[in-house]
């Protein structure tokens, strides 16, 4: 008998028949002996239109009565599967996150402090299952909060950690992780096993099968990962430690994906002068606003001449961080800001780059014989992003995924 937690994503809870359909998958595991906590997800569409009637309302609403808003859409999915369940004679209940509890702080992106178990444990003890909305705690004055967008992955990892569950298992449209977009690259790969960090720096990067902050609280607690299809029933991709990886695939390719990311817009600065503070002077501002900025580059012709500082900021973000630059211009003495939208970053992520050198090369190369130009280039460990002209975004993502040996072999 395994412990699970099974979270079902918007797409999966999209009408009634779609929730017969996950009933029917909740009451396999049953047959199987397994203990079952499921988080479940709004109708696919329907956390946007709360959102929307949000602003509608009001353009700056009140963010505890937008928590209130919002979470109404996991909570009717809970309740409609709990009586979907209990009609095929299963003995199901939701549970509200308040009912648990889930506590939380913050309101509208709420980071989860504590989540006791004590009810789930008596739940399982009496052959239970527990659905639970994701999405929602609630904070020390008893209000409803709601975790950010995407938070009901977060959720269910969050959960099995607290119950000491075997694996979390998210099912979504997509049977597993790829080594890229099988749309773009029809010989991509489904990949069997995963690290969380790759999984953590392929979700960073534009890869959106799970969310980032449930990928890291998975490391954290070394919780397994499952990402399998409600749709088919096909094995999926285990998301796992490094030890795990090493034991069973030795020869694993050294790249183990290709993402791409259309969410970023390049801002210039140019005539920046070359003195002390004068890139602190420019990305404070951003900081202290919640700007992430992500790539870097300076170019600087000869020391004490004017230089250029280009770096990247999420699409939405643009406008704001504009605005944020312009009031610090003339302080910082720098002479325009240029803004480009058409922009796409393309990242190469495997952990086998730690003990492989030329990954970097083998990119700049295979993109320069494209004639693909490269505007910044960052890194990590396990990681090598370039920001290039979105036109070239598809030949970019085909001919590395190729380069690095990811194709599917052809099959006889």
């Amino acid at each position: 008998m395994a412990r699970i937690v099974m979270k079902f994503g918007g797409t999966s809870m999209a009408g009634i028949e779609r929730i017969r359909h996950v009933a029917s998958l909740v009451r396999r595991e049953t047959e199987r002996g397994n203990q079952l906590a499921v988080v479940v997800s709004a109708m696919a569409g329907e956390t946007d239109r709360l959102v929307q009637l949000c602003r509608e309302a009001a353009s700056l609403y009140d963010p505890r009565e937008y928590d209130v808003v919002v979470a109404s859409g996991e909570q009717v999915t809970s309740g409609l599967l709990a009586i979907t369940l209990q009609g095929m004679g299963l003995n199901a209940r939701s549970y509200m996150g308040w009912q648990l509890p889930i506590r939380a702080s913050g309101h509208a992106s709420a980071l989860i402090d504590h989540i006791d178990a004590d009810v789930l444990e008596r739940v399982f003890g009496e052959g239970g299952i527990a659905v639970i909305p994701g999405f929602l705690g609630v904070t020390s004055e008893g209000d409803l909060a709601t975790l950010g967008r995407g938070g009901s992955d977060t959720s269910a990892v969050a959960l099995a950690a607290a119950l000491k569950a075997d694996r979390c298992d998210i099912y979504t449209d997509v049977d597993g992780v790829y080594t890229t977009d099988p749309r773009i690259v029809p010989r991509a790969r489904k990949l069997a096993l995963v690290t969380y960090e790759e999984m953590l720096e392929l979700a960073s990067v534009g890869a959106k099968v799970l969310q980032t902050r449930s990928v890291g609280l998975a490391m954290r607690y070394n919780m397994p990962l499952q990402v399998v299809s409600s749709f088919e029933d096909k094995p999926g991709t285990l998301i796992v430690g490094d030890d795990a990886i090493e034991d069973r695939n030795m020869e694993r390719n050294v790249i183990t994906g290709i993402a791409h990311d259309k969410n970023e817009a390049m801002v210039t600065l140019t005539g920046l002068p070359d003195a002390p503070g004068s890139v602190a002077a420019i990305f404070e501002p951003l900081a202290e606003t919640g700007v992430n900025v992500d790539m870097i580059v300076q170019s600087v012709p000869r020391r004490g001449a004017p230089s250029v500082l280009t770096f990247t900021v999420p699409t939405a973000s643009l406008a704001h961080s504009v605005a944020e630059l312009q009031k610090v211009k003339e302080t910082i003495g720098f002479d325009e800001i240029v803004t480009d939208t058409d922009v796409v970053k393309v990242s190469a992520v495997g952990v086998g780059m730690r003990s492989n050198a030329g990954i970097a090369a083998k990119m700049f190369k295979t993109l320069a014989d494209r004639g693909i130009n490269i505007l910044a280039i960052t890194t990590s460990e396990i990681k090598v992003s370039v920001l290039i002209p979105e036109e070239y975004m598809e030949l970019a993502v085909r001919v590395l995924h190729t380069a690095y040996g990811l194709d599917a072999e052809d099959e006889e």
